[in-house]
């Protein structure tokens, strides 16, 4: 462990947050693949966000799907932060990180009937209803329990990010949420005013991740507000507005978010209205905090490019692969100034393990280690067991001391959870 809080002013830089010496240092006692993250970065970027909305009457909720990690949680909870989940795991991860029940909404379109009793017997703070049938079941669990909730509709307003297509849920062609031009939303909202068993908690929103523009915000926003208007002009009590998450980082250079002009837009829209709001930002907390180290273990010359073969792979990181996503990748031995085109792929059998393609990248041997940055969101908690690898581990580095906070599976351990009726 490291605990020398002075060596903490020499291990960390403006752009990549923890030094290449320190990260090496780290993939040498843990082995690689290894996710290690800025915990001190991660509080950074978390008042920084609570500071750009700090003129409004609101509550941040950390986007669990983004990081699980319940020693980040943790951090986040003891800093203010609420939990936006969207499973019944999700949220005992953060109960066991000491976040209070209240201070946790749960939203997605398939909650289970075992998921939405188990939030309403910890009385968590909101419950983020996305259709009738949701709605139906939760009012006969709430009443054959004898149990209360808040409830908020999450509702459709039909604008699209402009991000990738598969993090995209803002328009009508997707599965979330409940539209607003077809009177559905009010119909919903009026049948949880009248239930005895469900309090209005107001209205949901959330239309995709990495946004990287406040257009589609400002048009989401402004939608929202109005339907929201109008429930009320009809004598209906909305007291919030949950604005979800969405955010985008920048990738290229690993360089924390602004989010200045962002609480200058809601600022603008949402001051003096009387709406308690609420935010869910996830990859803008904790993408750029975090780096996958990996270690060369072939540089092959193919036919017509270069490949560095990596003992990272698309189980370790799949938004590459997935997305098409971009991280940029930097290795952290210098071997001069000489750089040429290579893919870093990784071993899995498969020609989508890719960690990046047609890259510029320096001259690199078998045994280096190579830094995909801004892997902190989506990253580790994406991971699988595919080709029977284990997960990678997980370093949290926070006040001069770095934690190991997951351990790696064996694959004895892997193997341990099949059984074979046959012998």
């Amino acid at each position: 462990m490291i605990s020398s809080n002075t060596k903490i002013n020499k291990i960390r830089n403006n752009q990549n947050g923890l030094q290449d010496d320190l990260l090496t240092e780290l993939a040498d006692i843990h082995t690689t693949p290894l996710y290690v993250y800025d915990g001190d970065k991660i509080l950074e970027n978390f008042y920084a966000f609570q500071k750009a909305v700090s003129m409004l009457d609101c509550k941040i909720h950390f986007a669990v799907k983004a990081n699980s990690s319940i020693a980040i949680l943790y951090l986040l909870g003891k800093a203010g932060s609420g939990a936006d989940i969207v499973s019944g795991g999700e949220l005992q991860r953060a109960l066991a990180a000491n976040i209070k029940a209240s201070d946790i909404i749960f939203s997605g379109v398939g909650k289970t009937d075992e998921e939405l009793l188990l939030a309403m017997q910890h009385s968590i703070g909101q419950i983020n209803v996305e259709s009738g049938p949701e709605l139906e079941r939760l009012s006969d669990l709430a009443s054959s329990n004898n149990l209360k909730c808040s409830v908020a509709l999450r509702v459709n307003v039909d604008v699209d990010p402009g991000s990738h297509v598969k993090i995209s849920t803002g328009q009508n062609s997707t599965k979330f949420g409940i539209s607003i031009n077809d009177g559905q939303a009010e119909n919903y909202y009026q049948k949880i005013t009248l239930h005895p068993n469900l309090v209005p908690a107001g209205l949901a929103v959330h239309i995709g991740s990495q946004i990287r523009k406040l257009a589609p915000f400002e048009k989401a926003y402004k939608a929202l507000l109005n339907f929201s208007n109008h429930l009320r002009s009809k004598g209906f009590d909305v007291p919030c507005l949950d604005l979800g998450g969405g955010v985008g980082v920048d990738y290229e250079t690993n360089m924390s978010p602004d989010f200045f002009d962002y609480g200058t837009l809601v600022n603008r829209l949402f001051a003096n209205q009387g709406y308690r709001l609420g935010f869910e930002p996830g990859r803008a907390i904790v993408a750029n905090c975090g780096s996958l180290i990996t270690k060369v273990i072939y540089v092959k010359q193919g036919f017509d490019k270069r490949f560095i073969i990596v003992d990272a792979a698309m189980n370790d990181l799949i938004r590459p692969t997935l997305y098409d996503a971009y991280h940029r990748i930097d290795s952290l031995r210098a071997r001069g100034d000489f750089k040429d085109i290579a893919d870093i792929v990784g071993p899995i059998c498969e020609t989508g393990d890719y960690l990046a393609k047609e890259r510029l990248m320096p001259l690199v041997e078998a045994g280096d280690y190579l830094a995909v940055r801004s892997a902190g969101a989506y990253g580790a908690v994406m991971m699988s067991n595919y080709n029977t690898r284990p997960e990678a581990s997980e370093v949290l580095y926070y006040n001069g001391e770095a934690h190991l906070v997951r351990k790696r599976r064996t694959v004895e351990e892997l193997i341990k959870m099949d059984t074979n009726p046959f012998v």
